[in-house]
């Protein structure tokens, strides 16, 4: 009786929780520590972060330019090699969505907050103070464009797709726990389900948590200056705290409806809301302008593709690019759990080719676009004289996007509609993180308790709440840039596990392939005899 009862209370606690301790308690107590030593510490930490982000930026910049030029082209070679027939989920698997609402969900999680924070202020900065030509100039409006797609284009997608696709490969194929610890398995084996593994998703999760912060905590600041230019509410880290809560408050509602309803669902809004801005600005803006150098935009990307793709100041011996290039590497890598962890839960039934493609190409020429149009604009009117953005941009840079919608007519109506843009993609990327995050401290586990989600949720927002709290801008970008540090050493290992596993998976395809050719001609074999057979007994 005591034995049924304490089953059955097992049972209902996991109705409630469902957890792996080894990876949830340590991650839990690093993070609620991180969170109390920012608030006991108080404004020294701002210092402290900022020492911390310009020791890893000099002395570890070369180590991220290198392995994210290479996780690109590992990318490529895959896809055009002959792994690139292999499908998600096996040789019968069909995709789980449709193509436009896959876009639309790789978009929403990929770039998200985050291209909204900086579409506008980035190529404004690299216009002001270009690293390689004069100020304020055709050369630098150009250079501004073609760092700034540097920055968001083919190299962020490769990182994603490398998480992505190994995860969805040896979760779907190989029939392994969704976590991040799995895909090692080709290189350490069972050693992967002892405190080696713990240790992966232990630090899976905290590069998630922080990852998550710094867009959140973007999100936020632009939030609250959008709000403060159309209501005069005041813009201050305690507003943003608020803020930040009640945007995960709404959240939660996403969260218990789940992937298909919430996310799919939000995602779609997310993309529907983006495209009526983006044809706004493009029919309001300089239109002609926009058209004519998207395309001499994305020339000027490829051509100079391979020396800015590799470019580290060695010579210069300037920090420019320690604040942008560095930073935005070290941001993808560290986001790279999260956005991997969804697009392998949305891209079962694609093959390894059209899974590559589709994550590179795509987005990135859609984020090209969004750039060019937004970017774009404010550079145009910033050369021409024609219109005030770098001003504003310089006193708070969250005010990019709203003041060059005020070069625009019914600027007041596309504020709100860029603040709901903004909440919307907060939701978003709050409610898929906390579904990945509880995914990696759960032992891999797909259906677990919302509590714990909902647990997640609160704990990311209180994480970027801390963050602008301790240091604002310069803290969550120093958040991005530890967590992505050691997270880089372990997708270097990552591609190596993968190629062992694709080796394995093509050579098993290939002989399942030989056995249905051999069956197949034994079929069309015996029908042959069997018809011989018939005609001699006719005769």
């Amino acid at each position: 009786m005591e034995n049924f009862e304490g089953k059955k209370s097992k049972s209902n606690l996991k109705r409630f929780v469902d957890v792996h301790p080894a990876v949830f308690i340590p991650s839990s107590i690093i993070i609620v520590t991180f969170i109390a030593v920012t608030l006991i510490v108080g404004e020294p930490m701002e210092d402290i972060f900022l020492t911390v982000q310009e020791a890893i930026s000099q002395n570890a910049g070369w180590l991220f330019i290198l392995v994210v030029n290479f996780f690109l082209f590992f990318m490529i070679y895959l896809a055009f090699s002959k792994y690139g027939e292999i499908r998600l989920g096996g040789q019968e698997a069909v995709p789980e969505f449709k193509r436009s609402a896959w876009f639309a969900m790789l978009f929403s999680a990929g770039m998200g907050i985050g291209i909204l924070f900086w579409s506008v202020a980035e190529p404004v900065f690299h216009f002001l103070e270009p690293p390689m030509s004069e100020a304020k100039s055709v050369a630098a409006s150009e250079e501004s464009m073609n760092f700034s797609f540097l920055h968001w284009g083919l190299h962020a997608w490769g990182i994603y797709a490398l998480v992505g696709m190994a995860l969805a490969f040896f979760a779907f194929n190989r029939k392994m726990p969704l976590a991040i610890r799995s895909v090692f398995y080709p290189i350490f084996g069972e050693r992967i389900h002892g405190p080696l593994g713990n240790v992966i998703d232990i630090l899976a999760t905290i590069a998630t948590v922080f990852g998550l912060a710094t867009s959140l905590g973007f999100g936020v600041k632009q939030v609250n200056s959008g709000l403060n230019y159309l209501f005069d509410i005041t813009v201050s880290p305690e507003v943003q705290v608020v803020l930040i809560l009640i945007i995960t408050l709404i959240a939660t509602g996403s969260v218990i409806s789940g992937l298909d309803s919430g996310v799919k669902r939000l995602s779609e809004l997310n993309i529907n809301l983006g495209a009526v801005l983006l044809v706004f600005v493009i029919v309001f803006g300089p239109t002609v302008f926009i058209l004519d150098s998207y395309g001499q935009n994305f020339g000027a990307y490829i051509e100079s593709f391979f020396y800015k793709s590799f470019w580290a100041e060695s010579y210069e011996g300037s920090s420019w690019q320690h604040d942008w290039t560095i930073f935005y590497w070290a941001w993808w890598i560290s986001w790279s759990p999260f956005v991997g962890m969804f697009i392998a839960r949305i891209s079962i039934g694609r093959t390894i080719r059209e899974f590559v493609l589709g994550v590179l190409i795509v987005p990135t020429l859609l984020t090209f676009l969004w750039l060019t149009a937004f970017g774009g604009s404010a550079v145009f009117m910033e050369l021409h004289g024609v219109g005030t953005v770098a001003n504003i941009i310089e006193e708070d840079v969250a005010l990019s996007l709203f003041a060059l919608l005020d070069n625009f007519p019914l600027s007041y109506v596309t504020h709100i509609v860029a603040i709901l843009l903004i909440v919307s993609f907060f939701v978003t990327s709050s409610d898929s993180g906390s579904l990945v995050v509880d995914m990696f401290t759960s032992g891999g586990k797909i259906q677990t308790p919302v509590y714990q989600r909902i647990f997640w949720a609160f704990s990311v927002g209180g994480v970027a709440a801390v963050l602008l709290l301790g240091g604002g801008l310069k803290a969550l970008q120093t958040a991005a840039i530890t967590t992505g540090l050691p997270f880089a050493l372990i997708l270097v290992l990552m591609s190596r596990s993968l190629l062992k596993g694709m080796r394995m998976e093509h050579y098993q395809m290939l002989q399942l392939r030989k056995e249905k050719e051999k069956e197949s001609y034994r079929d069309l074999l015996d029908e042959a005899i069997g018809k011989k057979s018939k005609d001699k007994d006719k005769e």
